[in-house]
């Protein structure tokens, strides 16, 4: 599989965005190292090239305000069944209505299972497209996030003020 990395600037600092020959995002995140993207993704590309993509427009637009222009880009992650469903429910959580663990476990029909969603939130590669940002602790608390609490804390206050 050949991949292209592209790498654009936000309000949040530099997003790149690794995506396959067929524009589905593989991973991405606030980082303009391609090697912190590259570690996201269980199996690496074969090669790896600079180059647009697609999703760029995407994250672009969300940042203008178009909120759900990151839902249509379609994206691939490897793992287990819970994982999968994890990553496909992180994408119906509407922007300004984050959830906490304890309420994403119980969407995914595993209430007590709330480490364990929070290492699918953790292993999420595809950050922003999978809005795994909209977790959060108990009491509203931020929680870790793969990027840093400040990107977090940026883009939940973006989606709550629309």
């Amino acid at each position: 599989m050949t991949a292209n990395l592209q790498t654009i600037e936000t309000p949040d600092g530099a997003f790149t965005i690794l995506a396959d020959e067929r524009e589905r995002v593989l991973a991405s995140g606030w980082t303009a190292d391609p090697d912190a993207i590259l570690a996201r993704v269980r199996r690496a590309p074969s090669s790896v090239t600079e180059g647009e993509t697609d999703a760029a427009a995407a994250v672009l637009a969300y940042y203008d305000g178009d909120l759900s222009a990151i839902d249509t880009v379609e994206v691939v992650q490897d793992g287990t069944p819970l994982q999968l469903d994890g990553w496909h429910a992180l994408r119906s959580i509407e922007p300004g209505h984050p959830l906490t663990y304890a309420e994403f476990a119980a969407l995914l029909g595993r209430p007590s299972a709330v480490r364990a969603v929070a290492a699918i939130c953790a292993r999420n590669a595809p950050a922003l497209f999978v809005p795994c940002h909209r977790v959060l602790r108990t009491g509203g608390a931020m929680g870790g996030f793969a990027w840093g609490v400040d990107v977090k804390r940026s883009l939940l206050a973006r989606e709550a003020a629309a």
